[in-house]
């Protein structure tokens, strides 16, 4: 489908919000494709998403009215508040930041001011993508193997991915308290006491003074990773086998998009270079006859988890963004928002 047959759909009456609603319209400041149309991994039964950014009311920046986002279900067409997205993209957030890579010819609407957020997209990248990412990667990995027979993934494997997992748990728990004094605690991989696992996660631990609350939180988060991987049950056989391979696909997309932000600094939504690759995965090039995929596509995914961890040694880019630098964007953008 060619982007001028995009831009055709916005003078549609299903897409007449874009025009009419009061907080989109003029406010608009991107509007982009989303999903397998922005990766360039899109078949024929591929939906089409819309993504994008609108500036606040003059109300919810000096008034009394607050507003995040505006979904639109029946077009699939999400578009975020200018003051939402960017404490997203501070985070590095996969489902945002993917909206600031697009390449040029993927936006169906571009403002003036919608050229500035683009054109600065590299003061919200710091290495803060490889946890970011490395989390919602590990989340579309659990997705995957809570839909397939988990005797398939070696025990060994299996409990590596679970660490990780863990870990990144953790990062994001440090990076809420970014002050946290309280005690430390190590996790890592030993041959197992359970009689029934080969080798198991161990966690050394001390803390003082540490609140109740937050040792909850913290050991809850832990808790559902490791109950989501030892969750027993077979493979539910009216899971489309479709669905897994795109999982399995926006796995190895997630690790691809974020060892380019920590290499070069940059954004690449569009994997033209990688695109036969991700199509082998989504078409089911790599599972077997059980449903479970081949050897080689672990190999890949260890692969990938390798050149994440080295890429996130390496990086030049900084730990943090600079807020000096955002806060003075943003107050610059709000400012000509109060003018529209």
């Amino acid at each position: 489908m060619a982007d001028r047959d995009f831009k055709k759909l916005l003078d549609t009456e299903e897409y007449e919000f874009l025009k009419t609603n009061p907080r989109l319209g003029k406010r608009i400041m991107l509007l982009g494709l989303g999903g397998s149309y922005a990766y360039g991994t899109n078949n024929e039964n591929s939906d089409i998403d819309f993504r994008g950014v609108t500036l606040n009311l003059p109300s919810d920046l000096v008034g009394l009215t607050e507003f995040e986002q505006y979904e639109d279900g029946d077009t699939d067409t999400v578009l975020y508040s200018f003051n939402k997205i960017v404490k997203l993209l501070l985070e590095c957030n996969p489902n945002t930041i993917e909206i600031l890579g697009l390449d040029e010819d993927q936006y169906l609407i571009m403002s003036s001011l919608g050229r500035e957020l683009y054109k600065h997209r590299g003061m919200f990248l710091s290495k803060r993508a490889a946890r970011s990412f490395g989390g919602y990667a590990s989340a579309q990995l659990r997705r995957l193997q809570n839909a397939i027979a988990r005797d398939f993934m070696p025990q060994k494997e299996r409990e590596q991915h679970i660490l990780r997992s863990v870990q990144n748990v953790l990062e994001d728990f440090r990076r809420r308290y970014d002050r946290f004094d309280k005690g430390r605690i190590h996790l890592y991989i030993d041959q197992a006491e359970n009689p029934k696992l080969e080798t198991e996660i161990f966690v050394d631990a001390d803390f003082k003074r540490l609140p109740l609350r937050d040792y909850e939180k913290m050991w809850s988060s832990m808790h559902n990773v490791v109950k989501d991987y030892d969750k027993i049950g077979k493979r539910n056989k009216k899971k489309d086998d479709n669905h897994l391979n795109k999982h399995a696909m926006h796995l190895i997309r997630l690790f691809m998009m974020a060892i380019d932000i920590l290499e070069r600094g940059e954004i690449r939504t569009r994997r033209t270079a990688e695109q036969e690759l991700l199509l082998k995965i989504r078409n089911g090039g790599f599972q077997t006859a059980e449903k479970d995929f081949m050897p080689e596509f672990y190999e890949l995914l260890s692969d990938y988890e390798k050149r994440l961890e080295q890429a996130e040694k390496e990086s030049c880019l900084p730990d943090h963004p600079d807020m000096v630098r955002v806060e003075e964007f943003v107050e610059h953008i709000n400012r000509r928002a109060l003018e529209i």
